[in-house]
């Protein structure tokens, strides 16, 4: 059994939907599992390797002569035969289409192997019963025999679960354990808690793209894709504040920052000049910018903590810069996270207490917390994947899950605006694209400003439309 290599390659699904350059390959001996959000590709992905697509770029080689797809395509496409066989028939005569045996013999079907799988699934009784007679779960069951019963080198599976009892789902799955000795399985899935277990290798799609493949064993890099399919595809709601956190409400008619004519210079070097930036609530922000173009010279002007920013012309939260206000009056409203953040935060502290000192803006905790709190900092754990984690010391999480614990830490008490300088700075792709979902969730999912500053343009995130680009 040959590899299956995909290269470069592009190929139209559809007349509505193309993939584009793929790479992939599917070594001897593995099995797959492709995982994504609806819409993502994953059909498409698998379709293919049964030969659906008109190719347009790039190779796809190794593909087996002998291939099987059930998926729900193949099963809408096999009713719409069955209607239009409906359409011929005498009208007086309730159509039954046409009967289960003869749509479970194909040319290519091992005789001995269907009647296997006929006693196993029990389908002796329904052999004379006609097609429009079944039920969802009888026609998911009919699509599968079929498929095994052609003893194919290469058999894609789309959601095959989906429709089947407890009973029907453990039997199919033991089935496939059985068969993947000697027949390659790709299957599709929404939920990861289906992954059979012979599976060996996971591949993840976001919009039409194929992300991330990962080895089943691997540990490391399999607990962060399915982290990361946490975020995207699970329907937790963010997390709400208590209201003796809540900063105090703002002038909705003014903006949240106004900045005129903004200047940050040392002695010969000018970072930048004659900046106006005018940040509304609501209005999510990506800020880009090569090394040295003063991107958290920027911030931090926002947050008071630039030594310049008393010489320059700031509107923040209702208050004129240099009217007497106090730092922490500025910082009430603002969540903050930062590289240096994190190397600052080097404290012997369980995970659940380090999103719990966000209610404090402390580095540690150094005061009880209420009940209130510690479910609230549980709930952010669950959403982000790490309920398991939460008496788990922070230092022991890898990098990118402290980046997450401190992105909620910020957010616990539901800033006003949410300042993240460059929080995907060292990650690895897959981190980054966790970290990604998480202030995706954030930008659709509360009432919070978002300003994202990186070097990245691509990074765009779902909610974030207004982008400033500042120059060296």
């Amino acid at each position: 059994m040959s590899s299956i290599l995909l290269q470069d390659y592009s190929v139209q699904v559809n007349k509505h939907y193309r993939l584009t350059q793929l790479n992939w390959e599917l070594s001897a001996g593995q099995h797959w599992v492709i995982l994504g959000g609806n819409g993502a590709g994953k059909s498409a992905l698998a379709a293919i390797l049964c030969g659906v697509g008109e190719p347009l770029s790039g190779s796809i080689q190794g593909l087996p002569n002998k291939t099987a797809l059930v998926s729900f395509e193949a099963q809408a496409k096999l009713i719409e035969q069955e209607l239009k066989k409906d359409d011929a028939d005498i009208v007086d005569v309730i159509p039954e289409g046409t009967p289960v045996k003869e749509l479970l013999t194909l040319p290519e079907t091992d005789a001995k192997r269907l009647a296997e799988l006929i006693e196993l699934f029990k389908f002796q009784p329904l052999l004379e019963r006609g097609f429009r007679k079944l039920s969802t779960g009888e026609t998911r069951k009919l699509m599968l025999m079929r498929a095994l019963a052609c003893r194919p080198d290469l058999l894609v599976l789309d959601e095959p679960f989906e429709g089947l009892d407890l009973a029907s789902t453990q039997l199919l799955t033991d089935l496939l354990q059985a068969v993947a000795e000697h027949i390659r399985i790709v299957m599709v899935l929404n939920r990861v808690d289906e992954i059979p277990s012979f599976i060996t290798h996971m591949a993840y799609m976001e919009q039409g793209q194929l992300l991330h493949q990962v080895a089943v064993n691997d540990p490391i890099a399999s607990a962060d894709l399915q982290q990361l399919l946490h975020l995207k595809t699970t329907d937790l709601k963010i997390p709400h504040a208590p209201r003796e956190h809540l900063p105090p409400k703002l002038d909705p008619s003014n903006p949240l920052v106004r900045l005129r004519k903004a200047r940050i210079a040392y002695a010969e070097k000018l970072v930048f000049a004659d900046l106006d930036w005018t940040i509304q609530a609501g209005e999510h922000w990506q800020v880009t910018g090569p090394n040295g173009s003063g991107k958290t010279c920027l911030l931090n002007l926002i947050t008071g903590d630039h030594p310049q920013c008393y010489t320059n012309d700031i509107f923040v939260f209702g208050m004129q810069r240099g009217s007497g206000e106090s730092i922490w009056q500025i910082k009430q409203y603002i969540g903050y996270v930062s590289s240096n953040l994190q190397w600052e935060y080097r404290v012997s502290i369980t995970v659940r207490n380090v999103i719990i000192s966000g209610f404090y803006d402390s580095i540690g905790l150094y005061q009880k917390y209420t009940d209130r709190e510690r479910v609230i900092a549980e709930e952010w754990l669950a959403l982000l994947g790490m309920s398991e984690r939460a008496a788990e010391s922070f230092q022991q999480l890898s990098y990118g899950d402290q980046r997450l614990v401190l992105i909620a830490r910020a957010m616990v008490k539901h800033p006003t605006l949410l300042i993240l300088d460059e929080p995907c700075l060292g990650l690895d792709d897959l981190n980054r694209q966790l970290v990604l979902a998480l202030i995706e969730k954030i930008c659709t999912g509360t009432e919070t400003t978002v300003l994202y500053v990186n070097h990245r343009t691509q990074d765009n995130i779902a909610g974030i439309h207004q982008h400033l680009a500042l120059s060296s």
